[in-house]
């Protein structure tokens, strides 16, 4: 219901004292038993129950006039647009006048798929009714000769009838795309489709009830045979195919929802007088001052002002190492408050946070996606055409030079070239593959989304794949303790983890693994202090302990030149070290890293025998992106890149003619996997990041990358065998049915003859995708 139905109520009385509904803006006669609140030493009414509500889920943001500044600008309706060729906008849902495809709305939305729910109700209608039809028609191939007892003529009239509600109702959506392809001059599957099963059940209808005007070849037995269970089984396959696809497209907007479920739907608010509340998210606007507790979710993008904490910002920028936050930092909302309590100024809200811009980008990027059309549409813009001008031709030329009754022939044999050309092997070519190959790659731990991201997959010469998460663990490691003369390496690390223990940073957790790992003593510290953006320090059995980096130990006046070269060797390997100084001294080095997952270096390898260049983007610094890229043979690295720049340098790659797949974990890569011709994404990541791409690693390690390559390639190459298949046997006997031999032999195409070759192109194609599944991956 909307929320200003209580504008239906009557207006003020005239010469009534009224005043302003805050919420509304309607004006309320202030009588006795009218809806008031009282606020900040003023009395405020209300129109209705929703709107008090309303204000007393936020009634300073009511009272303090801000509801008014943010109240939004009318927006235009929603308008629909096809995914498969975005140029097409209208106004209202419909078909695409290009490809016959429904229109979807610009907009992401939680309402369920009209469209969807209304063809999965005709599928279901129609399996219903093509099982008794094709028992009624090849019962007798399994031993039930149902059309025997039944007997011809009432076995045909029974066909009708299951037949008629099917082709006439359920199959109306396809005949109006159809005749949409006609109107617009764009022939596509829906020609094939409503040619199809137009011309079965009207050759059917003709064969029921005027066998009379076929000639004598058209008879078998009784009389002339009649093909209703094609026409439903037709439609009951398409429409299989089309929930199945419909299902598909209405996933891609949980990526959308994935990534606005990053925000809290609350924001805790602090008043002047240091009053605090949890507010609606949408109430808050630019300059509220807000808490973020440990914990918490960022609310909206902004500045810390009070406190100091480590924030996670894994999801925004797919690092995993939380960021330590002071007065004066910035915050991004969507991301996690770890163990301090934070005062932020809002700075950016709504529409212009960070997390809000991810959103758009991937939403627009999923509708700007150049389209790549479908196998079996490319060879049905010429088939379609070819064989209604063979129909037309046939035609009249049997009904110029035909013998009599000239009429007849020429009706069959335009009804037999258009039955020959039935898609019913069509209909299967492309998703009997693509079902086959989502087993075996599910086998192999490789999700496919959909069949254009298995075809876009099979293009791609450039991969470009993220560094934490996707090359590495994603979770740092204690690799290394250098302890300097003096001192041991036990020594060194049971005084660091000592110190470390009661942090939760990441890196913390690492040394203090890793301490456990080597079965060091961790004892206990006091005093403790982290020094934001430095290190820690602190007292450990009487002993004065710090811990940081080179910054750290200036300030304690440490000297480090003594184990700066070891330093920077560890630091050239990609690893993150951390001196250690006891007493004033320096005592050593701890260093952490990353590390790489132990079968990604095979995989590169893979990936390039594959034919493919890989670049690593990634958020990480220059110096450590270059180390991991060097030991790992990778082609090109981009360093210190933002979500934005990843999305940029897809669309700088793609200017430059590379197809592109992209990989990567995090909500980071959302955008880019969104806007590659493929994304491919770890399930061990965010929601978000497999939601936007069209491929899933299972496994998370890019050895599935290999995989998906391989699975891929040979599934393109088997749906263009099953095209094949599917066209092979109907195109030669187009000219049979057409009569082009009958001057010659007396032979015509008879219809038993049509449904025998549309048979055999359906079991070669089922056949032949059913070898997908020992696909070596």
């Amino acid at each position: 219901m909307s929320d200003h139905a209580h504008h239906q109520h009557d207006a003020p009385a005239s010469g009534a004292k009224t005043a302003t509904d805050p919420v509304c803006g309607m004006q309320v006669e202030m009588r006795e038993d009218a809806r008031s609140r009282e606020y900040g030493g003023e009395t405020f009414w209300f129109c209705s129950e929703g709107c008090q509500t309303k204000f007393d889920a936020d009634p300073y943001f009511y009272a303090s006039g801000n509801a008014e500044k943010t109240e939004q600008k009318a927006q235009p309706g929603t308008q629909w647009t096809c995914p498969m060729h975005p140029e097409i906008v209208r106004d209202e849902p419909g078909s695409c006048p290009i490809c016959g495809m429904a229109l979807e709305p610009m907009v992401p939305s939680d309402e369920p798929s009209e469209e969807l729910t209304d063809f999965t109700r005709r599928m279901w209608i129609s399996a219903a009714a093509a099982v008794p039809l094709v028992i009624l028609t090849m019962g007798e191939l399994v031993g039930l000769p149902v059309r025997d007892w039944l007997g011809h003529q009432l076995a045909v009239y029974v066909e009708f009838i299951l037949a008629t509600p099917i082709v006439l109702w359920a199959a109306l959506p396809f005949f109006r795309r159809g005749v949409d392809s006609f109107r617009n001059l764009s022939p596509n599957m829906w020609t094939l489709i409503s040619l199809g099963v137009g011309a079965a059940y009207v050759y059917s209808l003709f064969a029921t009830f005027a066998p009379g005007v076929f000639p004598d070849q058209y008879r078998m037995g009784e009389g002339v045979g009649t093909y209703y269970e094609a026409a439903v089984v037709i439609i009951a396959l398409v429409f299989v195919g089309q929930v199945l696809e419909l299902r598909a497209r209405e996933r891609t907007g949980d990526a959308i929802r994935a990534l606005l479920d990053l925000a809290p739907k609350t924001a805790r608010r602090i008043l002047e007088d240091g009053t605090e509340y949890d507010a609606p998210l949408e109430n808050i606007v630019e300059g509220d001052l807000l808490r973020v507790r440990p914990g918490d979710s960022v609310p909206v993008d902004g500045e810390v002002v009070e406190g100091r904490s480590s924030i996670d910002e894994s999801m925004i920028t797919g690092e995993p190492v939380p960021v330590e936050k002071t007065e004066g930092d910035r915050v991004t909302g969507g991301t996690i408050n770890k163990n301090g309590t934070l005062a932020i100024r809002a700075t950016q809200v709504g529409a212009d946070t960070v997390l809000a811009q991810i959103v758009e980008m991937v939403a627009g990027a999923r509708r700007s996606r150049a389209p790549i059309q479908g196998l079996a549409d490319r060879v049905s813009s010429i088939f379609v055409p070819a064989v209604v001008a063979v129909a037309i031709v046939a035609f009249f030329a049997w009904l110029a030079l035909g013998p009599e009754p000239a009429l007849a022939f020429a009706i069959a044999s335009a009804v037999s070239v258009l039955i020959i050309a039935c898609p019913c092997a069509l209909g299967l070519a492309t998703p009997i593959s693509i079902t086959t190959a989502a087993g075996r790659g599910a086998q192999a731990g490789v999700l496919i989304k959909d069949a254009e991201a298995l075809e876009r997959m099979a293009r791609v010469d450039t991969v470009i794949v993220d560094k934490t998460g996707t090359l590495t663990e994603g979770k740092p490691k204690l690799t290394d303790v250098v302890a300097l003369e003096g001192h041991d390496e036990t020594e060194v690390l049971s005084l660091a983890a000592a110190l470390e223990r009661g942090s939760e940073h990441p890196l913390a957790e690492a040394i203090v693994e890793g301490a456990r790992d080597r079965r060091a003593e961790i004892g206990r510290s006091d005093d403790f202090d982290a020094v934001t953006g430095k290190g820690v320090r602190g007292t450990v059995g009487g002993r004065t302990v710090a811990l940081g980096n080179a910054a750290m130990m200036v300030e304690l006046d440490i000297a480090t030149d003594v184990a700066e070269e070891a330093a920077d060797g560890l630091r050239a390997e990609g690893k993150t070290a951390m001196f250690v100084a006891v007493d004033g001294d320096l005592a050593g080095i701890v260093a952490v890293a990353d590390p790489i997952k132990e079968t990604t270096e095979s995989a590169i390898r893979d990936l390039h025998a594959l034919g493919l260049t890989v670049i690593m983007a990634t958020g990480d610094n220059q110096r450590t992106a270059e180390a991991v890229a060097r030991k790992l043979g990778i082609d090109e690295v981009r360093a210190g890149v933002l979500p934005e720049d990843k999305k940029t340098l897809v669309e700088e790659l793609r200017a430059k003619g590379a197809r592109i797949a992209m990989a990567g974990d995090g909500v980071n890569d959302a955008p880019a996997l969104a806007a590659a011709d493929v994304g491919i994404a770890m399930s061990t990541g965010a929601d978000v990041a497999v939601e936007s791409a069209g491929i899933t690693l299972m496994r998370g390690d890019l050895v599935g990358l290999v995989r998906a390559r391989k699975l891929a390639t040979g599934t393109l190459r088997n749906i263009k065998q099953n095209l094949f298949f599917a066209f092979a046997y109907n195109a030669a006997g187009v000219p049979i049915a057409a009569g082009v031999l009958y001057p010659f032999v007396g032979l015509l195409l008879s219809p038993m003859i049509a449904a025998a070759a549309m048979s055999l192109s359906s079991v070669s194609v089922i056949s032949n995708a059913l070898r997908l599944r020992r696909l070596e991956l």
